[in-house]
């Protein structure tokens, strides 16, 4: 409550509308990135303290532009192809519009595109930016830590300076190889990421852990997060270990992969071989055959934690440097 007599501050008409310090100075200065529900209880919250804002503050805040760049560091025919970023795509899109801001993709497929990509985010036209630069040596991180941009990065990110989002990749993978163990299977291996990648380390760490051994022999195999790729995988797997009666896949693209060669070799699924996943990509594992059992993960949480990162950063907040995000398991009739 405000006393009588005092003038109410933006803490006041903060705690009023129950939203926070920086929420407030968004709405009441008109920025891109409040919600409309929130917008609304500010200036209603304003309007009932009688609040009037320094008008000679307000002028020296900084201008926001009202965009986003979404930064992918893959090759642009890779990620079109790829469920996964098609899903942030659209879910930072449609995060940022229901705000009133405008998203920007960048490409970065090699590099020589790291010089533009920096080049224009010093240049101010956007107020901060959304990194996916998912593979271990890729130079990109190193090159945007140095610019005085507010940055959030999808996934496990090198250094501990960065702001990070990302899922519980080994939780999800012991849960996957733990729910195949109480099937009954016993000989359970893993097409795992490519191991240059951090989701693809962490999986396959998962597996390990939940088998209990530091180096399975000869039950593990790499694919590249594409059918294709899980299939190569599968093929050779199985002509190691004919007898293996289980396969934790690291991705549902691989995944359906895995199915097609295990159809190759006359295995069923389930009967002969147990096959799980991972995302639970809803355009992948139900409409496979069978349909799959994958670990759930949700991209558009993801991009929403994101975001919310980055207008913390944008206010001028410390927000919390990782967040974890919880995966659950989806059981469908490949287990």
């Amino acid at each position: 409550m405000v006393s009588s007599g005092d003038r109410p501050t933006l803490e006041d008409v903060a705690a009023y509308a129950g939203v926070s310090r920086s929420t407030a100075s968004r709405a009441l200065n008109e920025e891109s990135y409040v919600s409309p529900r929130a917008r609304e209880a500010v200036l209603a919250a304003a309007k009932d303290l009688g609040y009037s804002p320094n008008q000679a503050a307000r002028s020296l805040v900084t201008k926001r532009t009202g965009a986003v760049a979404l930064i992918l560091s893959e090759p642009e025919s890779k990620v079109l192809d790829d469920p996964y970023f098609l899903m942030v795509m659209r879910a930072a899109f449609r995060t940022l519009a229901d705000q009133g801001a405008q998203m920007l993709v960048m490409f970065v497929d090699t590099r020589d595109d790291i010089p533009r990509t920096t080049k224009f985010l010093e240049g101010g036209h956007v107020d901060g930016a959304l990194v996916f630069a998912p593979h271990s040596g890729d130079p990109l991180p190193t090159a945007l830590r140095l610019l005085r941009v507010p940055l959030v990065f999808g996934g496990r990110a090198p250094g501990k300076s960065l702001y990070t989002v990302d899922y519980d990749n080994v939780g999800g993978a012991e849960m996957a190889v733990r729910h195949l163990m109480s099937r009954g299977r016993r000989k359970i291996a893993t097409v795992c990421g490519p191991q240059d990648h951090p989701a693809g380390q962490d999986r396959l760490q998962g597996w390990r852990n939940a088998l209990g051994l530091a180096s399975p022999d000869g039950l593990h195999e790499s694919g590249d997060f594409t059918q294709a790729g899980g299939e190569a995988a599968m093929t050779r797997l199985l002509d190691r270990h004919p007898d293996l009666d289980a396969v934790f896949a690291a991705s549902d693209p691989m995944a359906a992969g895995a199915l097609r060669a295990l159809r190759a070799y006359g295995r069923k699924v389930p009967d002969e071989v147990a096959v799980v996943g991972f995302d639970d990509n809803p355009s992948i594992a139900p409409i496979l055959t069978p349909p799959l059992t994958s670990v759930h993960q949700d991209p558009a949480e993801q991009v929403r934690q994101m975001i919310l990162t980055l207008q913390d950063l944008v206010a001028g907040e410390t927000p919390a440097k990782r967040k974890v995000l919880p995966v659950s398991l989806v059981v469908r009739e490949s287990t």
